[in-house]
């Protein structure tokens, strides 16, 4: 052969060598979790498990990758709830009740359900042949990166030789914060190459809770309205109680006194069963209902049965009774500006008495989930803020 001929075929045989190794250095990368671990994950992936409330499954539909799912571990992205409750005025119903992600991607209702967090089918994971399991830390059914449950899972999945990618929740940290929020956003984002649009999502997140913050930081402590989370639960009635409250150590308590800059009337922590007794007592100035051993519209305060010995409260005798949305467990998803926009309706009707919590929440939907104005209104209707419609 000649020289020529021999440069020539080493020339050919060094593209191909140069191809190659392209090739393989395309078929993983890896993306920093939120616990700070470099995970390897596939470049192409095409199926993913998730585990948790919601953020998960609704940012990867934001990004437009929600069709790669193939089972969930968590029933908050499945479930569809209705609820029947009777009051001096009539019946109160609901039907249809469901995470924004449940309704704007139905087939997720149909995937495949591993368990229930930790509590994890782990048999029938390995046999979806998944590319990639993403789990949230402090979530539904999901405990703190301490936690000995936690950390067995993610062994054992990473024994299948499953990447595993974590998030850790706002509540992992000892003081809540809601940039951890947009932490959870963007590493979503990097693990589909969506870092672009996964931070406009974070960003516009944000900018939604700092018109709160804005707004109400400059209020000195006389000013400053006394608000309480209220559970109307059934099971705290039955136990003999009014309902449950949320205490400072809670991130809705966080909600009130570091975005809204108001009280949390109930000024112990934890998420005790209180009596009617204790709830007049505390007389707050607002009350905000959550969901809690399911859904509670502000009528069921003003006109259930049940409720008629708190009607002297000062917020039911002024209107101030306020919903946050429907939520499956207490954890937090992409609709947390709600949560932080209703109590401060709740706290200070004047100062956001220019901000119509319907055109707002019409807004909000078509801003995060990229839709028109009948979904955002049928949005509205699946996480029961109708209270909030004009008629």
């Amino acid at each position: 052969m000649s020289k020529c001929l021999k440069l020539y075929a080493l020339a050919i045989v060094g593209i191909f060598l140069l191809i190659a190794t392209g090739w393989a250095a395309e078929e993983t990368r890896t993306v920093v979790d939120g616990r700070g671990v470099a995970v390897t994950i596939p470049a192409q992936i095409d199926r993913v498990v998730t585990v948790s409330a919601g953020i998960i499954e609704g940012t990867m539909y934001v990004l437009g990758e929600a069709d790669k799912i193939v089972a969930v571990g968590s029933v908050c992205s499945q479930k569809v709830s209705n609820y029947t409750i009777t009051t001096a005025n009539g019946t109160l119903e609901g039907d249809g009740g469901m995470n924004p992600v449940a309704y704007l991607s139905p087939r997720l209702q149909n995937l495949p359900l591993l368990g229930s967090g930790t509590d994890m089918n782990f048999e029938k994971l390995a046999g979806l042949d998944p590319d990639l399991v993403i789990i949230r830390a402090c979530g539904c059914n999901v405990a703190s990166m301490e936690d000995e449950s936690t950390q067995k899972t993610i062994k054992t999945i990473e024994g299948l030789e499953i990447p595993v990618v974590v998030l850790q929740g706002p509540t992992c940290f000892d003081q809540p914060n809601l940039l951890a929020m947009s932490d959870e956003i963007r590493i979503i984002g990097k693990v589909f190459g969506k870092e672009e649009r996964a931070e406009k999502l974070a960003n516009y997140l944000e900018s939604q809770t700092e018109i709160v913050f804005e707004r109400t930081k400059d209020i000195p402590d006389s000013e400053k309205q006394s608000v309480l989370i209220f559970g109307a639960s059934p099971n705290s009635r039955k136990a003999g109680g009014a309902g449950m409250v949320r205490g400072t150590d809670t991130i809705e308590s966080y909600f009130i006194e570091d975005i809204v800059h108001a009280k949390n009337a109930f000024r112990d922590t934890g998420r005790p069963t209180i009596s009617a007794e204790q709830l007049l007592s505390f007389n707050p100035d607002a009350i905000v209902l959550d969901t809690a051993n399911g859904y509670h519209p502000p009528e069921e305060l003003y006109s259930a049965p049940y409720y008629q010995n708190v009607g002297e409260l000062s917020a039911v005798k002024n209107r101030r009774v306020f919903a946050l949305p429907w939520a499956c467990c207490s954890t937090k998803r992409l609709e947390y500006p709600i949560e932080v926009m209703v109590i401060a309706k709740a706290a200070y009707p004047d100062r956001f008495s220019d901000i119509d919590l319907e055109e707002w929440l019409i807004d909000f939907f078509k801003n995060v989930y990229d839709v028109d104005n009948g979904t955002a209104r049928a949005l509205i209707s699946t996480q029961w803020m109708d209270w909030c419609v004009k008629q």
